[in-house]
């Protein structure tokens, strides 16, 4: 059947039309270059940047980092003995007995009572100073240098364990899958601080020295935290190694550790790295939670959640000296809603469905 006339002009006006708004955009505008020329990695960056609360995340962390580790180089009270001295003294009256209890001598002990305790902010001390008459502003630089590298320390121990047995049990499956998950079920009913108290308590019964005291409970929970990660890895494992990719590298005669760590783990780098920043809120509430109720770092090492701890013992610091135990609250805030917005930026520019 033949068209008629006025269809054919109507047609070929239409492909004529068509014709031009291809070539129209096949033509290379600067815009057109800047899109097509984006790698992957830019193209991430670009829509991690967009997001308003992942640079606000990033503006909160660096400023904390920039504080604790360059703070020092400025400013460097310390402790009590850059305090006033000018105070009275005190004298006491000490009898020393023989293992009979006779007296052998009577000594009078001189005790300098000028420690500036619990001192109000002021141009010596910017935040005032604690009830041991330590600077309050020192110990906030040097509390977050620890309550920070321990809270890395523990995501690092603690992403590397559920990566691997995760890895191990999402590629072989069967029996080896059953007892890793198996594994994980029983550490998952376990109540992580009521067991975290239980171990600190008994590792302060042994005489665990104050300085690895801090770092070996940590590591003790890195051990009962693997099981979140290793569930993600697993899951996603089961679906990759499936892909024809792995099918052409099980052809090629790659071994085992190269399919696992250089072709499946990869692939799924985005959620791991989400859930590694999400945890790294947790431990540091993980580590304030266990120093205030005085199993985590002790004094005089300082950290955030040891400088709040004193509120638990006298509740006049709590009512009247917000400046000895407010600031490192307020550090703690900061760092776990820092980590939070720069894991949710990562979730949205890690999208793959993201096209904006």
């Amino acid at each position: 059947m033949e068209l008629n006339e006025e269809f054919k002009t109507e047609l070929e006006e239409y492909t004529d039309a068509e014709t031009e708004v291809i070539s129209a955009e096949d033509t290379e505008t600067p815009l057109d270059k800047n899109v097509r020329l984006l790698s992957p990695t830019r193209m991430v960056l670009r829509r991690f940047f967009r997001s308003k609360l992942s640079v606000v995340g990033l503006i909160m962390l660096a400023s904390l980092f920039l504080f604790c580790w360059a703070g020092p180089l400025f400013y460097t009270r310390w402790s009590k003995t850059d305090s006033d001295r000018s105070g009275a003294i005190e004298y006491s009256i000490e009898e020393v007995k023989d293992e009979n209890g006779e007296i052998l001598f009577i000594q009078v002990l001189a005790t300098n009572t000028g420690v500036n305790m619990l001192a109000k902010p002021s141009a010596d001390h910017l935040l005032g100073t604690d009830e041991q008459g330590m600077d309050i502003f020192t110990r906030l630089m040097y509390g977050g240098r620890l309550s920070l590298s321990i809270s890395f320390l523990a995501v690092f121990l603690t992403a590397s364990l559920g990566i691997i047995l995760g890895g191990i049990a999402g590629y072989y499956g069967g029996l080896v899958d059953n007892i890793i998950m198996r594994i994980c079920d029983v550490l998952m009913c376990l109540p992580t601080l009521p067991l975290m108290l239980i171990i600190g308590t008994v590792l302060d019964s042994n005489g665990v020295s104050q300085d690895y005291y801090i770092y070996l409970l940590m590591g003790l929970l890195s051990l009962f935290s693997w099981t979140g990660m290793a569930r993600l890895v697993r899951g996603q494992i089961l679906y990759l190694r499936e892909q024809e990719y792995m099918v052409a590298a099980e052809a090629m005669g790659y071994s085992t550790a190269r399919r696992i760590f250089k072709h499946l783990i990869p692939n799924i780098l985005p959620q791991i790295l989400v859930s590694m920043t999400m945890s790294l809120g947790s431990m540091i509430l993980y580590e304030s939670t266990l120093s205030y109720l005085g199993l985590g770092v002790r004094v005089p090492f300082p950290s955030w959640g040891t400088m709040i701890e004193i509120i638990s013992k006298r509740t006049d610091i709590l009512q009247n000296h917000f400046n000895v135990w407010g600031p490192s609250g307020i550090c703690i805030i900061i760092a776990v809603l820092g980590f939070n917005f720069i894991g949710d930026g990562l979730r949205d520019a890690l999208d793959p469905k993201q096209r904006r």
